[in-house]
């Protein structure tokens, strides 16, 4: 029997505070103005997230702010594992743990105190428009008015240059700061982005910002991206958000990303090449940094092919 939304998602006790919050306000003679705004952010980590920049960033968050789960997803239910394997530790002759995949709700509270929500762990292989849903629900339930994704995407861009990124909205107004660099492009789905599509068809602002992690780093470990990130987030939502770890990670993962690239004249040689083409691009245009081989903003196309080619790589990863 099919599983109902409701069915993939435990609501736990520490959500309470939430729910008698919105209990309170429905007897407000205007809800929706006594309403204080409630951010929720989600991660999902997926092929759809170059250098995991997006799941960094949650956990950077994770670890820096105080936290507790509100809610917990039914991985079994949702994911994948011979897609995804968990890991397990083998002993010699036992097993000892195994590490299973997780999808959480979580409630933070920023540095100023204020309260908000980040849903982090595995993307959903299976069921996206119940998971969805049943996201949907719990953002009404608990009284959330907008939903921020966090999330990157491979391009031609050098890691020695400021990490440029795209944003994307249900309304042009939540990211009217932000340019608009091509028209209409078919581009592989995520669960993110159906989330923020069906948030939008429910009335519900929802928005997100894709960082643009250099193409040889996408398979890596890139902190500048998710750096980048968290102070767009900030700048969208308001929050105080700590930066300052990731700041030093950056820093010290541009040096050894420098060490590798100058041991290869070859790698040297396609960095100078992006730089040159960032440099003249933005002399010419402004700082957007998108640029394709040509030095131009890549295509609608070119884009999609770049999404295709990273989610092969990452399906031949998986293969190994």
């Amino acid at each position: 029997m099919p599983q109902l939304p409701e069915d993939l998602v435990e609501l736990l006790p520490t959500a309470s505070p939430f729910l008698d919050r919105e209990s309170a306000l429905a007897q407000h003679a205007d809800p929706a103005a006594a309403r204080r705004g409630l951010v929720l952010v989600h991660d999902l980590a997926g092929d759809f997230d170059a250098a995991r920049s997006g799941a960094l960033a949650g956990a950077h968050l994770l670890a820096s702010l105080p936290h507790e789960a509100i809610a917990r997803f039914d991985a079994d239910a949702l994911v994948d594992y011979r897609a995804h394997r968990p890991r397990m530790t083998f002993t010699g002759d036992s097993y000892a743990d195994a590490t299973l995949p997780e999808i959480v709700l979580y409630a933070l509270e920023d540095d100023a105190g204020e309260p908000f929500l980040l849903l982090h762990g595995a993307e959903p292989d299976f069921a996206w428009e119940r998971f969805v849903a049943a996201v949907r629900d719990l953002a009404e339930r608990l009284g959330v008015t907008s939903v921020a994704a966090l999330h990157a995407i491979p391009m031609p861009v050098p890691h020695t240059r400021p990490v440029t990124l795209t944003a994307h909205a249900t309304r042009r107004q939540l990211i009217e700061d932000y340019p608009v660099y091509w028209g209409q492009v078919r581009i592989p789905g995520s669960v993110g982005a159906l989330l923020e599509l069906r948030m939008g068809e429910a009335g519900v602002d929802a928005y997100g910002i894709a960082a643009h992690v250099p193409h040889y780093l996408a398979q890596a470990t890139y902190p500048a991206a998710s750096l980048t990130l968290l102070e767009h987030l900030s700048r969208l939502t308001g929050l105080h958000l700590p930066t300052e770890a990731l700041r030093e990670a950056a820093e010290a993962n541009r040096t050894e990303v420098d060490e590798q690239i100058g041991r290869s004249p070859e790698n040297t040689a396609v960095v100078a090449a992006l730089e040159q083409q960032y440099d003249d691009f933005t002399t010419a245009h402004g700082d957007t940094g998108l640029l394709g081989s040509s030095g131009q903003v890549p295509s609608g196309e070119e884009i999609a092919d770049e999404f295709e080619r990273f989610l092969a790589e990452q399906e031949k990863r998986r293969g190994e």
